[in-house]
């Protein structure tokens, strides 16, 4: 027995809206928890709390955000590798989708941007302009800086 999908949205949505307005957690199709957002920042970590009985996670774009879960918690660290928007699926036990969470990257950088024709670099100024290295940066920026970072982490460590 089929049923047309304009009866299945008109059943659903009376009561989502109903759910909604009474503050509960709304359920999408498939018995998946509505998308909440997790918002990192880049190059940044963000402690989380995972929904209950959540046994396997799945990230849909590991290039905009790394996962590490705690041991002996239900937490996980989210953290912001570049720019972008991906989701973030728990399942259970029986490998269902418990909740489906979007995974938000936005940058905070406060230093100063030198733009030269397509070349970008970028300094960290506090409180004194130094080299630093960001996504967007020229590749021979990238490069020379962090030849001079690693040159400095070898300098320091005694390597």
């Amino acid at each position: 027995m089929s049923v047309p999908l304009a009866q299945i949205v008109s059943g659903f949505l009376p009561r989502a809206v109903a759910l909604f307005a009474a503050g509960a957690s709304v359920l999408v199709p498939g018995g998946v928890q509505a998308a909440d957002t997790i918002r990192v920042k880049i190059d940044q970590a963000q402690v989380y709390q995972l929904p209950d009985n959540t046994s396997t996670i799945i990230l849909g774009n590991p290039v905009v955000a790394d996962i590490t879960l705690l041991k002996k918690s239900n937490r996980m660290v989210v953290t912001g590798k570049s720019y972008g928007t991906t989701n973030l699926l728990a399942l259970d036990a029986s490998g269902n989708a418990i909740s489906e969470t979007i995974v938000r990257v936005a940058g905070d950088f406060k230093g100063l941007i030198v733009q030269r024709g397509l070349e970008r670099e970028s300094y960290d100024c506090s409180p004194r302009c130094q080299p630093t290295i960001n996504l967007g940066d020229s590749g021979r920026y990238l490069g020379e800086t962090a030849g001079m970072i690693k040159q400095y982490g070898s300098i320091s460590s005694g390597k």
